[in-house]
């Protein structure tokens, strides 16, 4: 455990905590049109339900290319927008803006000695053209992803990667979520959690609630 942290690693989610995912919409949101924030919202919906499918088959796809997927659905969801913007749209997603107060809290993280890293269901691909994007790639320690269990959270072998490379007990993790589930994941494996509630969502999964909520990192 670092002498200046209560928690030994600071493990973050990436898409919805450090990441925002409707900023690859609202970037071309004058091309795009009105109905953005509702092809943005089914796009994110999607990508996330075809991991839980796929996870639950054990029929494997990296997490690009459900975004593309998801996409692709969000675009016939929504026929409103151009399907012509959906190259572009895919473009700028791996080049996501982060939150405004995630370098600020990362570093101070950092300078009181705690291992930082991320646990995604992003494909390293991903992850690391978002992490270099905002510049926090000199920040970070590491990138866990699920590709390499080809599986997706909440399933407990993804929380396990941290817990095995670091070689430590999962109550000396802290982990951060923007996603109530990724939360009753990492709370049924043992982590510490902070649920980071930027949307001010209802809570759910009461049986396993989270050791904080948060309305963003700034005060992690």
């Amino acid at each position: 455990m670092s002498s200046g942290t209560p928690y030994a690693a600071y493990v973050f989610d990436a898409y919805g905590t450090l990441f925002d995912v409707h900023a690859a919409v609202r970037r071309h949101a004058s091309d795009v049109g009105p109905q953005g924030q509702r092809l943005s919202e089914i796009w994110r919906q999607k990508q996330l339900e075809y991991s839980w499918v796929r996870a639950l088959m054990g029929e494997y796809q990296d997490f690009w290319t459900l975004t593309e997927q998801a996409l692709d659905y969000a675009l016939a969801a929504v026929p409103e927008v151009d399907a012509a913007h959906r190259e572009k749209l895919l473009e700028t997603y791996w080049k996501l803006d982060c939150y405004d107060e995630v370098p600020v809290v990362l570093k101070s993280l950092k300078d009181r000695g705690a291992k930082l890293a991320i646990l995604s269901n992003g494909s390293p691909e991903m992850l690391e053209s978002a992490v270099k994007n905002a510049a926090l790639d000199t920040i970070l320690d590491d990138i866990f992803s699920v590709d390499e269990l080809r599986t997706f959270k909440t399933v407990p072998e993804v929380y396990e990667l941290v817990t095995t490379s670091y070689r430590l007990y999962p109550e000396t993790v802290s982990f951060q979520s923007s996603n109530r589930w990724d939360i009753a994941g990492a709370r049924s494996f043992g982590f510490r959690t902070v649920w980071i509630n930027r949307a001010s969502a209802p809570d759910e999964y009461k049986d396993l609630s989270p050791d904080m909520v948060l309305p963003n990192l700034q005060r992690l």
